[in-house]
């Protein structure tokens, strides 16, 4: 160890665990368990690193901890034992566990305790056994053993095959072995820029050494690289690199001295759809895409070798052309197969595959979807109704007294004509050739194939987005052909694994029916649609009692609008009042109170209103004000004044959904409801004046109550 180690007392200390190559999606998660059991153990020996920092290459995962002490401290450990006068068997057994004699016990407030001096280690030996645990107890999602030894259970396992551990504490090889692998201050470069083993000195010229050798250690250099290489790779060429972190992410770990660099496929590959090709490329073989001058899709794309190539990479490129090529053949074989079967004809397979064991075949699916669709927009809870005429739409949704005019009917019908003709291509593209190749491609690879079978752009888009949303902060449909297919898939989806008993029970939820529910509830608040909960689950057709998938749907709007900053006590405020299931408009109603309560009128409302609460519920009983009697004092004519205005206003207010003019008639009660706590005493000895007041007061509490239950406000 140098100088300055030995006067500071503490030092650096490297380990690095070479091995065959590490899978790119396990290099971040093996970084951060490789640092939190290397802390653990020194943790177990009393130490502490003054930082940890991980690194991990295809080949590598290292550590460099810094401010390491040289030695442990010696320790006093305490072993509490019985207490004085406990039987004799007691006092052997804990003279044998601790190996002391009772004279060298220490007694304390009437118990024994045996106390043991422990002397210092020193931090390479702490190391030398810390190093084989940490590699055999490493958690990796797949490992594996090899050798002769692997025949037995016992030997060890590891990612890949594990060639090699440079271990220095300082400048010193912290000596150990596990299973023949002796550590040592040598490592290999790279695969193919450099030959033969480099010795490290120590942690501090690690980094420096591997990157002589063309290995760059650093993850957030590699990704740095590849980033920015990447768009002045598509730049050189006039083009738009699409950017794609994961990409940069994934091909940061695939490489150890990455060089992005550019290549050409056939443009006739073109006629295929951009998200087929973008997807071959980036899934199949790690490449980045690119955009043209005109923000199309380039026959471009961007691969990143792990090799400074002598000839400029140019064998490289045409190597992944030709990869690419043959992938993209592929790709257009299904695209053009695929057209040459009509949808109605896909649709007539859809019966051969399980949707679910209890809920029938895709097909049956369809069946009720395309149903639900069409009644969506025919009871005008999705379509061309104006806003004036969804919002007077009654709560039950009974439209019966609707009079259309004949040309909103006739597009009323047009709309559920095309929603359930949607309805019943959207899961065609499950049995086609390019889907089956790539599931992700569900729903997009419908929607291309409708628009050039000749449906409608409705149609069309429906198909294509009717998945949408999948989850939060997916974009919401809004075209109503699309909003009433994706309404009723993730309707009828709920409703019936609910009617056949699947509820999500804890964390399971095996059937992603919390996003379901989240996709539904997206797409009914930010399309304002208008309708009764139950009579909608009812549509669905399942034939039983939907309280648990109301209560269900309830919790999730609960717990999507507190994540939205919405106060959960405003939320149970209002929908504790029953006898609503217009999500929507209870909504409305929550905002409109979240934005009154939080002004000084709302605040002093509210006290009014849990004063008046606790004076009724003392008294137990009180329903309506008593007759007035002859003579009322100043407070308690401009109480009941109050009241006669502000009841009937906030009463039409509400019937016609003004939740902010309801706030405003209440706002009027704050003052009067002031004046009368401040002069007037409510429980007068005067039964007459008392039950009147009290009467006063509960119609004050139930105008109140009929925005919102204040009793649930917190404040």
């Amino acid at each position: 160890m140098d100088g300055k180690e030995r006067m500071d007392g503490v030092t650096e200390f490297l380990l690095e665990l070479r091995s065959e190559e590490i899978p790119a999606r396990m290099q971040v998660k093996a970084k951060e368990d490789l640092a939190r059991l290397f802390n653990d153990a020194l943790a177990k020996a009393g130490l502490a690193a003054a930082s940890v920092e991980t690194f991990a290459t295809p080949r590598r995962l290292a550590l460099i901890a810094t401010g390491l002490p040289l030695a442990t401290d010696a320790v006093s450990e305490e072993t509490k034992g019985p207490k004085v006068g406990a039987p004799p068997q007691a006092m052997e057994g804990f003279l044998r566990k601790t190996g002391l004699t009772e004279d060298q016990l220490i007694e304390r407030d009437g118990v024994y305790f045996a106390v043991v001096e422990k002397a210092g280690r020193q931090t390479a030996d702490v190391l030398a056994e810390a190093i084989p645990a940490i590699i055999r107890a490493f958690p990796w999602p797949k490992s594996q053993r090899w050798g002769a030894a692997s025949i037995s259970t016992e030997s060890l396992r590891w990612v890949r095959p594990l060639q090699g551990i440079v271990a220095l504490l300082g400048d010193d090889v912290v000596p150990c072995e596990i299973e023949g692998i002796v550590s040592g201050a040598a490592t290999m470069g790279h695969r193919f820029h450099h030959s033969g083993p480099i010795t490290i000195g120590n942690a501090g010229d690690y980094a420096e050494k591997l990157r002589d050798a063309h290995v760059l250690v650093h993850f957030s250099e590699r990704c740095a690289l590849i980033r920015d290489g990447a768009k002045a790779a598509a730049a050189a060429a006039g083009l738009t690199l699409v950017e794609d972190e994961g990409l940069v992410v994934e091909n940061a770990g695939l490489t150890e001295w990455p060089v992005p660099m550019l290549g050409r496929f056939d443009p006739a590959f073109l006629e295929v759809p951009q998200e087929v090709i973008q997807l071959t490329a980036r899934v199949n073989q790690k490449y980045f895409v690119c955009h043209d001058s005109a923000g199309k899709l380039a026959n471009a794309f961007v691969c990143t070798a792990n090799i400074d190539a002598h000839d400029g990479g140019a064998a490289i490129v045409a190597g992944n052309e030709k990869v690419l090529a043959a992938r993209l053949s592929d790709a257009k074989f299904f695209w053009e197969q695929d057209l040459k079967v009509k949808l109605d004809d896909q649709a007539t397979k859809l019966a051969q595959i399980t949707f679910h064991e209890k809920l029938g075949s895709v097909a049956d699916k369809v069946e009720r979807v395309a149903k639900l669709a069409r009644w969506l927009v025919e009871e005008g809870i999705v379509g061309s109704r104006s806003p004036a005429q969804a919002g007077a739409q009654p709560a039950n949704n009974d439209s019966s007294d609707t009079v259309l005019d004949p040309g909103l009917r006739r597009g009323t019908q047009d709309l559920a004509d095309q929603a359930e003709r949607a309805a019943r291509l959207c899961k065609t593209d499950l049995v086609t050739g390019m889907v089956s190749e790539f599931p992700e491609l569900q729903g997009l690879m419908g929607g291309y194939y409708a628009r050039a079978q000749g449906e409608t752009d409705a149609v069309a888009d429906a198909v294509r987005d009717h998945y949408k949303p999948v989850g939060q902060g997916d974009d919401v449909p809004t075209a109503p052909v699309t909003v009433a297919v994706s309404l009723a898939d993730k309707l009828d989806t709920l409703a019936q694994f609910f009617a056949a008993g699947m509820p999500p029970t804890g964390s399971k939820d095996p059937f992603a029916l919390r996003r379901a529910a989240i996709g539904f509830l997206s797409l009914l608040l930010q399309n304002n649609l208008r309708c009764s909960l139950k009579n909608m689950l009812l549509a669905t057709g399942a034939g039983t009692s939907f309280d648990t998938l109301e209560e269900f749907l309830v919790d999730r709007l609960k717990v999507q609008q507190r994540e939205a900053g919405v106060r959960h006590d405003l939320i149970d405020a209002v929908f504790s009042l029953g006898g609503e299931d217009d999500l929507v408009r209870l909504l409305a109603r929550v905002k409109a109170l979240q934005a009154y309560i939080t002004t000084d009128e709302g605040v002093n409302l509210l006290a009014g209103y849990k004063r008046a609460a606790n004076i009724l519920k003392a008294a137990d009983g009180v329903d309506a004000a008593a007759p007035a009697p002859i003579d009322l004092v100043a407070e308690e004519a401009a109480l009941l004044t109050a009241l006669d205005a502000a009841e009937p206003k906030a009463t039409a207010a509400l019937s016609v959904e003004d939740f902010e003019g309801a706030m405003a008639a209440l706002a009027s009660l704050r003052a009067p409801i002031d004046a009368f706590f401040e002069g007037v005493m409510v429980n007068d000895p005067d039964p007459a004046k008392r039950a009147f007041r009290l009467g006063l007061l509960a119609r004050f509490r139930d105008a109140v109550t009929q925005v919102a239950d204040f009793s649930k406000i917190e404040g």
